[in-house]
């Protein structure tokens, strides 16, 4: 699943020592785009919250896992982020408008015809 949307909070970094050793989550905020914008609480674990780098104001397009368990007789839904792009700044590839091909465009000021087939 993927959700769109614009970072807004960014959480304290979590973390502890487990049975598997030690881990690390931080929880973003992120709101969702439309007419009706909601607030979606992103979690992301490990060494990714290094390797995301998202920051407050980002607007992103999250890859993620939507996974609820039981507890003491309640439930908790948890959100993980496995992949986030980042909209609206350069490209991925590092190729701007130069790597664009050039358009060309056809006008009527020679008096001939200049139909391209």
């Amino acid at each position: 699943m993927e959700i769109n949307g614009k970072i807004i909070q960014i959480m304290p970094e979590q973390s502890g020592n487990g049975k598997n050793g030690t881990w690390r989550k931080q929880d973003f905020i992120l709101e969702t785009e439309g007419q009706y914008p909601k607030k979606v609480c992103l979690t992301v674990w490990g060494d990714k919250i290094d390797q995301f780098g998202m920051q407050q104001g980002d607007t992103v397009k999250a890859g993620i896992e939507i996974e609820s368990r039981e507890y003491n007789s309640r439930w908790y839904t948890d959100v993980k982020v496995w992949r986030v792009d980042k909209q609206g700044g350069a490209p991925a590839g590092g190729q701007g408008a130069a790597g664009s091909p050039e358009v060309s465009t056809f006008n009527d000021e020679s008096g001939e015809d200049i139909l391209p087939f």
